[in-house]
């Protein structure tokens, strides 16, 4: 049985995480987290296989890595950033995943506890030109 998880902060760190897992497959795959270029530039095609039981499928500015029982949908950011999300991929991650973010399945829910976020200084803009968060830097680290 799945423990439900009612806080947002929660919600975040297990995106990112999952992000990580995604894209060091595709690192060790293709020698790089970031596929995007090598699509563009015709050396991989727009979806295909990560493993046995791992695909990609890029879109955009972005990847969908679907793994055995699950999937996640993310953007590169600025730098080729990993580390980026918004409430729409929180959103998506957290209907994919039901029984343990059943809270976050609500959509307005979820925006307004990502907004108290942005107001609280909790998360913060990846970059200027970017539509993506970051969880803030802890100033006293």
């Amino acid at each position: 049985m799945n423990k439900q998880h009612n806080d947002i902060e929660d919600l975040i760190n297990d995106f990112l995480a999952k992000v990580d897992t995604a894209t060091l497959l595709l690192e060790k795959k293709f020698g790089t987290k970031n596929i995007l270029r090598l699509w563009r530039s015709n050396q991989i095609q727009r979806c295909g296989d990560i493993t046995s039981d791992a695909q990609y499928e890029l879109h955009g500015v972005g990847c969908i890595v679907h793994l055995a029982t699950e999937s996640v949908n993310f953007d590169y950011g600025f730098n080729n950033r990993i580390d980026g999300f918004d409430a729409w991929r929180l959103y998506i991650y957290a209907l994919d995943r039901p029984l343990t973010y059943k809270k976050f399945c609500d959509k307005k829910i979820l925006e307004k506890e990502f907004n108290d976020l942005i107001l609280s200084k909790k998360i913060e803009k990846m970059s200027a030109s970017d539509s993506l968060y970051i969880l803030a830097s802890n100033p006293h680290s």
